[in-house]
């Protein structure tokens, strides 16, 4: 590919989606242009690339146009094979990987609810969350044996990416929902491994600032719970 390869990332600056897209690339090392989409008036080109979804991100490459998140960041690990890799080259502790993210992603799904609702509903779907969050606790440590998280040359992959883009700003998260959701008592590992994936230059390079994400997260708190109405 060369000087001749041409990598472009459409997205929205508060997507966890985007912003896994953007850390595989980054630590990959491979140069991009980034299209900031407004998803209230999407461009004809996210319209043109992502014909199904008309959602972010899209990575374009060469032209071709490669959509959801999950799938861009396996495109990105076959495409560009030099270290590091984003997923494990043994076929078991791959799956175990892609496992753990789908996981992450049903949890994340409780943690919209909690933000859309209120009340008893808010609780229910928070203790739900909670206890998603136990079982990957214990789970994890099959991952990480030493209880600590162990980054490929100081890089996350895969799974720490996924991971991260759900749970990584957790000072953004206690301040909006009042509560530390990965407190050390409860969640040692899970609460280590945010932390320690919040200081990785390439993470912090797309973390959004708190105060401009916390003013996105109450909109749409607002919206829902009018809707809900």
């Amino acid at each position: 590919m060369g000087e001749k390869s041409s990598v472009k990332l459409y997205g929205f600056w508060a997507s966890p989606f985007v912003m896994r897209a953007a850390v595989a690339l980054k630590i990959k090392g491979i140069e991009f242009e980034y299209i900031e989409e407004d998803l209230r008036n999407k461009s004809e080109q996210l319209l043109q690339y992502n014909p199904v979804y008309k959602k972010v991100p899209v990575l374009v490459h060469n032209g071709q146009p490669i959509a959801e998140s999950l799938v861009i960041l396996e495109y990105i690990d076959e495409i560009w094979t030099d270290p590091p890799h984003l997923l494990p080259k043994e076929p078991y502790h791959r799956a175990k990987h892609r496992f753990w993210a789908a996981y992450f992603q049903t949890a994340f799904d409780l943690m919209l609810k909690t933000l859309k609702t209120e009340g008893e509903e808010q609780q229910k779907a928070l203790n739900e969350l909670l206890a998603k969050l136990d079982v990957a606790e214990e789970g994890l440590k099959e991952i990480f044996p030493s209880g600590a998280p162990i980054f490929q040359d100081g890089n996350p992959g895969y799974l720490g990416i996924v991971f991260c883009s759900f749970f990584g700003n957790t000072e953004t998260m206690a301040e909006f929902f009042g509560t530390k959701l990965l407190t050390p008592e409860r969640y040692p590992l899970l609460s280590s491994w945010a932390a320690a994936l919040s200081q990785i230059p390439a993470i912090k390079e797309v973390t959004p600032p708190a105060p401009k994400m916390l003013g996105v997260l109450n909109l749409v708190r607002q919206n829902a719970l009018k809707s809900n109405a």
